[in-house]
């Protein structure tokens, strides 16, 4: 299959896009490329982390 006909599905709307020469990929545009943005900077992608209880009670251990 031809890379030019490789469709992929957008991150944030689940869309189908041609990925090659599509200029705001991984995502299908630049509506979805400014949610994302807008989503790291309102802090709503986080890294699960231990609460201060969890993490004495591995270091006593």
């Amino acid at each position: 299959m031809d890379c030019a006909l490789k469709k992929r599905k957008c991150p944030i709307c689940g869309r189908e896009f041609p990925w090659e020469n599509n200029p705001y990929r991984p995502f299908c545009s630049r509506e979805c490329k400014l949610v994302d943005l807008y989503n790291w900077l309102s802090e709503k992608y986080r890294m699960p982390t231990l609460d201060k209880r969890e993490e004495q009670k591995e270091i006593k251990e």
